[in-house]
């Protein structure tokens, strides 16, 4: 996987081209991926009048399948992909890179780039099941101690998580038309106004017959992880060999307390007061 990432990310240095209308979903590896990118893909999907028939593109694919990641999935061999079946605009992207990996590319693009971030602890959890899932092992609690030693010294895929933070917070107090800086638990503790938010940024905003109708509600709940871990295509198919399931577990806030010990809660914690220190940021 390592071999792919570092491939994939300098093809797309070398050779992506980005046009204006561009929208690219980052954050760090399980922070809320999934439903960052179905959310929207729903936004995008209700100006074509299929926010809840057939059709839905989320009826019949993955997110990840939908919005396919840069470094994994598009420029992992070669730095001049085709890009032909993004005719349409916008074009909808995805990565886990930090933004000063993809800085000198977007510069002078208008391009939006919307960010999730999530509590770390949350996110370290979140990756120990999935990789115990993806490589069908039960929950070995070595490796969570392997991936929090990692997480500690910043020897991880995208580098230190406090920097890949810290990159899209800069870039969003710098430029907040260009990059949007969303957290996950205000997505989960006030859903409605995180998906107008995130609509009014994609230059997409409910209108108020929308509001009055229900429409965000419906967005709401068709992104849910109850409803999309429950759908067919999300319980037999894969992406990139990865089973669809395995991209739906809790989704909770605050679920590392069940797992990590107050050591590693005490030596995170310390870390991020040390690296987030004067930028504004806070968890």
């Amino acid at each position: 996987m390592t071999y792919i990432v570092f491939w994939g990310v300098l093809n797309f240095q070398r050779g992506f081209q980005p046009q204006d209308t561009d929208i690219i979903l980052a954050s760090f590896p399980k922070s809320g991926t999934t439903w960052l990118k179905a959310l929207t893909v729903a936004l995008l999907e209700r100006l074509k009048n299929r926010s809840s028939d057939d059709h839905h593109l989320l009826l019949s694919d993955n997110p990840h399948g939908i919005v396919p990641f840069f470094e994994i999935d598009m420029y992992n061999e070669s730095s001049s992909p085709d890009l032909a079946k993004f005719s349409s605009f916008p074009r909808l992207f995805s990565t886990h890179m930090p933004l000063t990996a993809m800085h000198e590319i977007l510069k002078e693009s208008p391009c939006k780039i919307v960010y999730v971030c999530r509590d770390v602890k949350d996110t370290l959890i979140s990756l120990w099941f999935f990789g115990c899932a993806i490589h069908k092992i039960e929950l070995d609690k070595n490796l969570l101690e392997s991936m929090f030693k990692s997480f500690c010294s910043g020897t991880v895929y995208y580098g230190p998580f406090w920097e890949h933070h810290l990159s899209y917070w800069k870039g969003s107090l710098e430029n907040h038309n260009h990059v949007l800086f969303m957290r996950y638990e205000e997505m989960k503790s006030k859903p409605r106004d995180q998906i107008k938010r995130l609509a009014d940024f994609l230059d997409c905003p409910f209108t108020k017959e929308e509001e009055e109708s229900g429409s965000v509600d419906q967005i709401l709940d068709l992104c849910s992880l109850r409803n999309l871990s429950s759908l067919e295509v999300n319980k037999a198919h894969k992406t990139n060999n990865v089973d669809h399931k395995n991209y739906f577990r809790k989704g909770e806030v605050g679920d590392w307390k069940n797992y990590l010990t107050p050591e590693m809660e005490n030596k995170i914690d310390m870390i991020i007061q040390e690296k987030l220190q004067g930028s504004g940021l806070k968890f």
